[in-house]
């Protein structure tokens, strides 16, 4: 009886534990996304000032560098930019539910979809480069979040599972008595 007592018990505190260490992990996989559609979107700004391919090409091109999350969001939006205009594909792919970035972080990449397609080469860097400028604080945010936020989460985790250990333990104590 005891054996499987110590069983449950260690069971929910690695339970909670793991909770809490996957809702930390959350800041580090946005820290990490927003880097990497900064890295995209340097590929996207030189593949378009000199290679001059058209926008669903250099994306689906795009999709194959980068990260899972990411490749995932640039495929969308090429195939989608064969039945909508480059700035509403783009938009569409961004709604995906897939990143783990916020609404925030959402926002200031959908902005970059006002002028895709729909201005010259220059108008379209430019926003490039203001989406790449709003993204550096971004990331700085987030890695200011994740410092503040990550530890906490592994250690609030460890602690509930504690709790539900000790409440167990107290009703078990005093059903006994």
């Amino acid at each position: 009886m005891l054996v499987m007592k110590l069983l449950i018990y260690t069971g929910i505190f690695l339970v909670c534990s793991a909770i809490g260490l996957i809702k930390s992990q959350k800041y580090t996989w946005r820290v990490e996304e927003l880097k990497e559609f900064k890295n995209a979107l340097n590929m996207f700004k030189t593949k378009i000032s000199f290679t001059f391919e058209p926008i669903p090409d250099i994306f689906a091109q795009i999709s194959g560098s980068v990260s899972q999350n990411i490749s995932s969001i640039f495929r969308i939006a090429s195939y989608n930019m064969q039945f909508f205009p480059a700035g509403d594909a783009w938009s569409k792919a961004m709604d995906a539910d897939i990143l783990n970035i916020n609404s925030e972080d959402k926002k200031i990449l959908k902005d970059l979809s006002k002028l895709l397609g729909k201005t010259d080469l220059n108008g379209q860097i430019s926003q490039i480069e203001i989406t790449s400028s709003f993204l550096d604080e971004q990331i700085k945010k987030a890695e200011k979040e994740r410092e503040k936020s990550e530890g906490m989460y592994r250690k609030l985790g460890m602690i509930i599972g504690l709790g539900i250990i000790i409440i167990l333990i107290w009703i078990h104590k005093k059903g006994n008595v």
